[in-house]
């Protein structure tokens, strides 16, 4: 009952609650939030992301029900944005940021101040991490507005969010927009406030090593070098505050900075002392076998730098191979998982399961006004029946042949009553079919259009002499596509003429079945493999095993009953 009162928007405040709560519960069960292998795109395989995410739709879905929980709601935006974030989605990771900025605001004069001041570090979180967004989709604009919020948001905080974010707008101006005045402006006015209020806060390091890194870009090695130095001192004593520990990438880094700005410098006594030291604080960290693999590199390439500027060319070889190695098994683990993602998931997805959660709630939206439909129809005929009666009864004694007579209509037009009843829910259930084919049609051309925009955006980008062989390549998807659909059409129209036994025994005996559904098992009963029914139907595998799964459903099959030979013995 809760669940056809959300489809009517009248769920109340603690149903909604219940069942986020209950939905949270299921998707805990191997994915818990509080676990960091959820936040990992590498954890989830297809299948696993795609139920994830249509649960965790519909979880968002029910936050707008949600009344007076407002630290719960909160936090569920944020922890949806920074979720997205995690696992590589930056568009929906943008709309929970957004949601959490516009409810905060909606009830913010319902907060406590105690609340509000804890909000305070998620707000200035939340603010970096949209500029992020924004800047890693090219919509720079958007990601410079937020670094501005954030500014004006922090300015009268006593802490050091302020300094951090004119730092992060100076990274915004320097990594993204390469205006390297601006962006040392920036880095120098968040330097001054650090160094004044919170001179011992690692944030200082980073900060130093931004200016330092513009001085390079600029080839003012001069500058770079001192900045460098105080780091590479600063790093080896000073403690993180979120690991309370030293730490070490940054010590490494810094000192291979350090190194190699000495190099530049021609300082070749100076580099190798920082050299050796550097040396020991790598084979420490070897020892315990906590160094990380881009930190060795760094070390590795300074290393290689600092040999060749001291003529020693065999040794500078030696390393120039152990980076390449070492760099080679780097990548090839990166593009092994890059290539995986690639071709298992990408952001046609969100869409595909975002207009699948749509269409369930149509769904059952119509299952429901059907329902409401046949209630009134049943409850007009019992009235006429019940009324019919009365007159029979009334009219017994003087018209009892007439009675009989008007008894024999009356049980005719109720016949005829069930029959239109029967034809009328056959109607529902062949548009649902209908509606739930056209859903699919409307994926599958989503996704030849995207494929089409693409083709046309690449012939746009590519050079005079490369635009005529492009273009023949794209008329020739058009005529392969064409020909595909064509000759998909006439095969299912054939499929459909020879399978017309089976159709009417299978509808019979399970009349939920959609089109689509009906079709998988005809060809199923045909023994046609997998692979070539995904081909048929132009859908990839994954999508060719979950239709199969949702017609083990329909079918009503025990786990231990194949599918196949079910189908092929009806």
């Amino acid at each position: 009952m809760a669940k056809s009162n959300a489809q009517n928007g009248a769920l109340s405040s603690d149903e909604a609650y219940a069942q986020y709560k209950n939905i949270s519960d299921s998707m805990a069960i191997s994915f818990p939030e509080d676990d960091i292998k959820t936040f990992r795109r590498s954890s989830f395989n297809e299948t696993q992301l795609e139920k994830y995410l249509s649960m965790h739709f519909k979880r968002m879905d029910l936050l707008s029900h949600i009344k007076g929980h407002h630290i719960f709601v909160l936090n569920s935006y944020l922890h949806s944005g920074n979720w997205f974030k995690a696992i590589g989605f930056p568009k929906e990771s943008i709309k929970s940021y957004q949601s959490f900025f516009l409810h905060y605001q909606l009830v913010e004069h319902e907060l406590s101040e105690e609340d509000k001041n804890g909000f305070n570090v998620m707000r200035f979180f939340a603010h970096g991490i949209l500029a992020e967004n924004y800047a890693n989709l090219g919509q720079m604009d958007s990601a410079e507005q937020q670094h501005q919020l954030n500014m004006d948001f922090t300015r009268n905080l006593d802490n050091f969010y302020y300094p951090s974010a004119i730092n992060n707008y100076g990274l915004l101006l320097y990594w993204h927009k390469k205006e390297l005045d601006s962006a040392l402006h920036y880095f120098q006015k968040a330097y001054q406030i650090t160094a004044l209020k919170f001179p011992t806060h690692t944030l200082i390091g980073s900060i130093r090593d931004n200016i330092a890194d513009v001085y390079v870009e600029q080839n003012l090695h001069e500058k770079a070098q001192p900045l460098y130095a105080l780091n590479f001192d600063f790093y080896k004593t000073a403690i993180n505050e979120r690991t309370l520990k030293k730490d070490i990438p940054r010590l490494i880094s810094a000192g291979a900075q350090l190194l190699t700005s000495n190099i530049q410098l021609n300082r070749l006594g100076a580099a190798q002392q920082i050299y050796e030291d550097l040396e020991t604080i790598v084979k420490n960290q070897e020892n315990s076998n906590s160094i990380q693999p881009e930190s060795y590199l760094e070390f590795l390439k300074a290393k290689q730098y600092l040999l060749q500027q001291q003529h020693k060319i065999d040794a500078a070889y030696t390393t120039a191979k152990h980076i390449y190695a070492y760099s080679d098994s780097i990548h090839k683990v990166a593009a092994i998982t890059d290539k995986r993602w690639q071709e298992e998931f990408n952001d046609a997805t969100i869409d595909r399961i975002a207009l699948n959660f749509k269409i369930d709630q149509m769904e059952k939206e119509n299952k429901i006004k059907s329902q409401s439909a046949k209630l009134k129809l049943i409850g007009l005929v019992s009235s006429v029946f019940i009324l019919l009666l009365l007159i029979l009864f009334l009219s017994r004694r003087q018209h009892l042949v007439n009675a009989k007579t008007k008894q024999l209509l009356a049980e005719q037009q109720l016949e005829n009553s069930a029959l239109k009843v029967k034809q009328l829910h056959s109607e529902i259930k062949s548009k649902e079919r209908d509606l739930s084919d056209f859903a699919i049609s409307l994926t599958q051309n989503q996704e030849w259009t995207k494929h089409l925009a693409e083709h046309l955006e690449a012939i746009k980008l590519a050079p005079p002499e490369d635009r005529d062989v492009l273009l023949e390549a794209l008329d020739q998807d058009i005529n392969n596509k064409i020909s595909f659909d064509s000759d998909t059409r006439e095969f299912f129209e054939r499929l459909d003429k020879l399978s017309d036994a089976f159709y009417s025994k299978l509808t019979s005996l399970y009349p939920n079945l959609s089109k689509n559904e009906i079709r998988l098992s005809s060809l199923i009963r045909l023994k046609i493999e997998s692979r070539s029914i995904a081909t048929l139907q132009n859908i990839t595998m994954a999508s060719l095993n979950t239709s199969r799964y949702r017609l083990r459903k329909k079918l009503d099959l025990s786990e231990d009953v194949d599918l196949d030979t079910f189908i092929q013995n009806l």
